[in-house]
């Protein structure tokens, strides 16, 4: 079934999540790896067409080897030579700190299995949201955010968007973190009463030799938080904003804090959309959330649009 002859409707039905990201692997399902199981581990779903989907259970739980504890956020799931890499963010037990893991597995519903004791790195600070770019020179980077629990700047605590390159294992990186955004937008400034300040939930997209960093900001529990963008010629920038951000927020009383997205295509190919949540109670907010989804291209002047 291909999206001409099934419509999605918004809300989709994977509910009480966070942070959806979905791949379309080998297979050609698609599948849907959101923060879903808070302290446990993580859940998955499955579809066809991108419009009826299928739990499939957890695909990842906490154990006794885990080097996390809780706070277990954000994964993504990539394919590369018939193994699956789960990147993802825990609390570390060691440190009482957010780091990212990954773990592997042949099949895309797991169960996954830590390659490590420990977190994929340290570079001395939290470090949550991995996304990883395959680029078409053969280079493969990954993209995080410094976490704005243990990142003090101008008196604040801050979110910062970095990159790094993965090495050719795909579990190990090469040399240090890149910083590549900061909160400077006027959009970025609604959550100053809380006295933090967040560029998290990345997501690269390459089009015709520019790279598009994809972000949230704002806070996450609140109806502020919103998708904006930078681009570059490089993988690792510099980065500039899109003057026009953000790209995707709350413009109702019906939607609450749009954002922490992926990207992918339609079945067909010939089309591209955001994946997303949004507050399951936009009047309350907070950690409940639910997965939507909407168009998006780019215009002649290599501008991103939605609908």
């Amino acid at each position: 079934m291909s999206i001409s002859t099934a419509y999605y409707k918004n809300p989709l039905v994977i509910q009480n999540i966070g942070d959806p990201y979905i791949l379309r692997a080998s297979d050609a399902k698609y599948y849907c790896y959101p923060t879903s199981g808070r302290d446990q581990g993580f859940k998955a779903w499955s579809s066809d067409d991108l419009v009826h989907w299928k739990e499939e259970g957890f695909i990842y739980e906490r154990n006794e080897r885990s080097w996390g504890f809780r706070q277990f956020w954000a994964p993504e799931v990539v394919e590369r030579d018939g193994k699956f890499y789960m990147y993802y963010t825990a609390r570390w037990k060691e440190k009482d700190s957010l780091r990212i893991g990954v773990a592997v597995e042949d099949r895309p519903t797991g169960p996954f299995i830590d390659v490590y004791d420990n977190p994929m790195f340290d570079f001395g600070y939290a470090a949550i949201d991995a996304n990883i770019l395959f680029d078409d020179n053969g280079n493969m980077y990954m993209y995080y955010s410094r976490d704005c629990s243990e990142n003090i700047e101008n008196s604040r605590y801050e979110s910062h968007i970095y990159g790094v390159r993965l090495g050719e294992d795909m579990v190990t990186v090469i040399g240090e973190g890149v910083c590549l955004t900061k909160p400077d937008q006027e959009w970025e400034m609604k959550s100053l009463d809380q006295g933090r300040l967040w560029n998290e939930g990345p997501f690269m997209l390459k089009q015709k030799g520019i790279y598009y960093l994809t972000y949230s900001a704002n806070y996450f529990g609140g109806r502020d938080y919103s998708v904006g963008y930078a681009v570059s010629e490089s993988p690792l920038g510099p980065f500039r904003k899109y003057e026009n951000n953000p790209v995707l927020q709350s413009n109702c009383e019906e939607i609450s804090g749009p954002g922490h997205h992926s990207i992918i295509a339609s079945p067909d190919g010939t089309e591209l959309f955001m994946v997303y949540h949004t507050h399951t109670d936009p009047a309350k907010g907070g950690g409940n959330r639910q997965v939507c989804m909407d168009r998006m291209g780019f215009r002649e002047d290599g501008t991103l649009w939605f609908t």
